[in-house]
């Protein structure tokens, strides 16, 4: 069996900040690394036999593990003019990208049941540049999907036996029809059905606090300027991510079997709740994405909605507040939140309207980069170890993938990048296209 051999002067090597020369084996056969060496072996002293074809002498450049984005929406069926399988791990894997987890929502149909994470996966057959993984979805009424059908599997969901990593869900209007979003009452049969699964539930945390506040949280924004991004940031503010994250804390209090999970975490208010909630044993982790740490609300020009996601890029002060909480341990790993649309929904070319425009942002395979230029130019606290610890080896356990993904050792898949920390370039709309 042929095996393709990696050496570097600079080899992130598990649980290590810094890379380090070293030397590793992967076996071409099976995809898995099969041996691991410090010091950076030589050629002709190690590997003579070795064709040039399976020998990469990385020099000064870093080898890392492959990224795992684990919060990735590629649409397709039904919007891969949106974002498809193609295109989505073409964009991931020029980014050093290896695997990512597709959310279940903006395909058509979303996956909330057996038969249509079939139709995702027929879909993906033949044009992925990465591996990929699947999450499920839980909608109104899809708790049956959640369930076993026969009395063999009675203990077994049957979306959980087909593979998905775990269940999303919306606790506010998703922006998509055939996703809408859950109840309390809804989330307590879904986790009654789940409950002896090993599975996760993660959270769209934003709430609305009571039946009528969503008209009153657009009336207060009405006569102000829908091209000032201040005035979406007014319609979506911190008490709608307060709001969501007690009711979880809530909710895995009652379930703690379940781990809960809260994506994208823009308000920093929350960090406190958070802390205490896991330091009391909640059954808790929290993510937040590149475009909070890296972006901040006064910066945002006016008239671009290419910026609009949900919950929003909020103050520079809170950007600051979430790098505290990454940095503590109380924010668990980063993803992208990729989230695209044809340009015209984004109204650019438009009205520049952030209030009708759709909210997401595009930044896959971009990560790694955007983490890097942060730490170098404003946080020198910050290695390649801590940025592959979040994006890499964090993410992989959230998708559970742990023991598989996310570090260069033996057993794991060979999934490996060269990366030249030193490298700069211009995104722009030319560069993503």
């Amino acid at each position: 069996m042929s095996t393709l051999i990696v050496s570097s002067n600079n080899v992130l090597m598990k649980g290590q900040k810094n890379p380090r020369p070293a030397t590793f084996e992967v076996n071409v056969g099976t995809g898995k690394i099969d041996a691991v060496y410090e010091g950076k072996r030589d050629k002709s002293e190690y590997y003579a036999s070795t064709p040039d074809e399976l020998w990469i002498d990385a020099g000064d450049l870093y080898v890392l593990p492959g990224l795992v984005d684990a919060h990735v929406h590629l649409n397709e069926p039904g919007r891969t003019h949106w974002e498809g399988f193609l295109t989505g791990t073409q964009a991931a894997i020029s980014g050093g990208v290896t695997t990512v987890v597709d959310m279940p929502l903006n395909s058509i149909p979303p996956t909330t049941t057996v038969e249509n994470l079939e139709a995702k996966r027929d879909a993906a057959r033949g044009q992925c540049w990465t591996d990929v993984g699947f999450w499920g979805g839980i909608i109104p009424g899809n708790d049956r999907e959640l369930r076993a059908r026969t009395v063999l599997q009675k203990d077994l969901p049957p979306l959980v036996e087909q593979g998905v990593k775990g269940f999303k869900c919306f606790l506010i209007e998703s922006g998509v029809d055939e996703f809408p979003c859950v109840s309390e009452d809804d989330l307590v049969q879904a986790m009654v059905s789940l409950s002896e699964a090993p599975s996760t539930v993660l959270y769209h945390a934003e709430l609305e606090g009571k039946c009528d506040a969503a008209k009153e949280r657009m009336d207060s924004v009405s006569d102000k300027d829908p091209a000032s991004y201040s005035t979406f940031l007014a319609s979506r503010p911190p008490s709608l991510e307060l709001d969501a994250i007690d009711l979880v804390l809530s909710l895995h209090r009652r379930f703690p079997n379940l781990r809960g999970h809260v994506v994208h975490l823009s308000a920093a208010e929350a960090l406190p709740a958070i802390r205490e909630a896991k330091a009391a044993g909640v059954n808790l982790t929290v993510e937040t994405c590149f475009h909070y740490l890296c972006l901040n609300a006064e910066h945002i020009p006016h008239g671009h909605p290419e910026f609009k996601c949900c919950p929003p890029i909020r103050d520079d002060s809170n950007r600051q507040l979430l790098w505290e909480g990454l940095l503590d341990g109380t924010i668990d790993c980063v993803v992208s939140d990729h989230s695209p649309c044809v340009a015209s929904l984004k109204r650019v070319e438009d009205d520049g309207d952030f209030m009708k425009a759709w909210g997401g942002i595009s930044t896959l395979g971009l990560g790694l980069s955007l983490l890097w230029t942060e730490a170098t130019n404003n946080r020198k606290e910050v290695s390649i170890g801590d940025i592959i610890d979040w994006t890499s080896v964090k993410t992989a356990k959230h998708a559970s993938l742990e023991g598989v993904k996310g570090s260069i050792e033996v057993g794991y898949d060979g999934d490996f990048i060269i990366w030249d920390p030193e490298a700069e370039f211009l995104v722009n709309h030319f560069f993503l296209a």
